[in-house]
């Protein structure tokens, strides 16, 4: 495909912040006027206590203010991020995610062993697996409403995890920040792999500015990119975020050859194909680093985070498994996985 009104793969790269969206109910609608007019938020506790959890105005409010830690907002005034009263929201709807990922997972693994010991055996059965889905049937159409969705994490792809590493010693911070060398491009900006998303995005269509797809995102993706920023910003959830990391490393590399093939087989454009077969060989080897050093250097220092690394995993198993059956059910009924379908690229000529 030949890109049209999008943007270079350089805008994703750029310092412009993203514009600030429209609220989804009552909660969000207090934290994006608060941002707008630079006042306090409004005071919502019956709101937040209203909320659905897994809800748009819920994981939206939430996701709203974990961007002020990233690239925050146009017009929005970065000491916004340490808003107190913003804060005291937060804290709110987090203590509320957490309730509801624990009731969730209460008989989820409490072990490392156990809880990731399935994810390191490919199932023979993938008929509910996504990208088996994109890869022996997916249209082209699927595969742009996948990357949109999927940019809000990977045009921040490595960012959350970063956190992680003051937090760490020893193995397990040497082996973090070997592996997110490699994330962030080995010291070659054009191999960053957010910047390689971007480059996939422009093969298909898409527009690659950070944040573009904010608006049509719906909450089970919002959640995704939710949890690892909620594991990232307190040091209390270190354990639960080198889970989710190992989680994400474990599993890239299989999903990632079907996207690989998803998109060769539908055209997408070289730059589309080679974002998931660079992740195909670097996540294998990731994975090794990861479990053996990452984690096992960090149980041998704090062995009593056990339970919260296998929490990490499986809370990431959980919403990605929201994710997919959201985008399956959307595709089955024959409508779009987004809040609003994607235009389709203008045709040349």
């Amino acid at each position: 495909m030949t890109p049209t009104t999008a943007p270079g793969p350089s805008a994703a790269t750029t310092a412009a912040c993203p514009r600030l969206v429209e609220g989804r109910g009552e909660v969000s609608d207090a934290v994006v006027q608060a941002l707008r007019s630079g006042a306090p938020p409004m005071d919502v506790p019956g709101a937040v206590l209203r909320a659905d959890p897994w809800g748009e105005d819920f994981q939206l409010a939430l996701y709203l203010m974990y961007e002020l830690h990233y690239q925050g907002f146009e017009d929005v005034d970065d000491a916004r991020e340490w808003d107190p009263d913003l804060l005291r929201l937060r804290q709110g709807l987090e203590a509320r995610f957490l309730h509801a990922l624990h009731t969730e997972l209460s008989g989820a693994p409490r072990t490392v062993e156990d809880a990731f010991a399935p994810l390191l055996i490919e199932p023979v059965d993938l008929s509910g697996s996504l990208s088996r889905y994109l890869e022996t049937q997916g249209g082209l159409w699927q595969l742009r409403e996948y990357a949109a969705l999927r940019s809000l994490y990977h045009l921040k792809e490595a960012d959350p995890h970063v956190w992680v590493i003051p937090r760490l010693t020893g193995r397990a911070k040497a082996a973090m920040v070997a592996i997110e060398y490699d994330e962030f491009g080995a010291g070659h900006a054009e191999r960053i792999h957010a910047r390689l998303f971007a480059d996939l995005m422009c093969d298909l269509d898409l527009d690659p500015r950070y944040g573009r797809y904010l608006d049509q995102a719906p909450a089970p993706l919002l959640a995704t990119v939710n949890l690892m920023s909620l594991f990232g910003l307190h040091r209390a959830r270190r354990g639960a975020l080198v889970g989710h990391f190992a989680c994400v490393e474990v599993t890239s590399s299989p999903g990632s050859r079907r996207l690989a093939k998803a998109m060769q087989r539908c055209g997408a454009g070289p730059a589309a194909e080679h974002f998931y077969a660079e992740h195909i060989e670097a996540d294998a080897v990731h994975e090794q680093v990861v479990r053996h050093e990452v984690i096992g250097g960090l149980l041998a220092d704090e062995p009593a985070l056990e339970e919260d690394i296998a929490f990490g995993c499986a809370a990431t198993v959980l919403v990605e498994d929201r994710l997919a059956g959201h985008i399956r059910r959307a595709w089955d009924e024959g409508g779009t996985a987004l809040r609003v379908p994607l235009p389709w690229p203008d045709t040349p000529g």
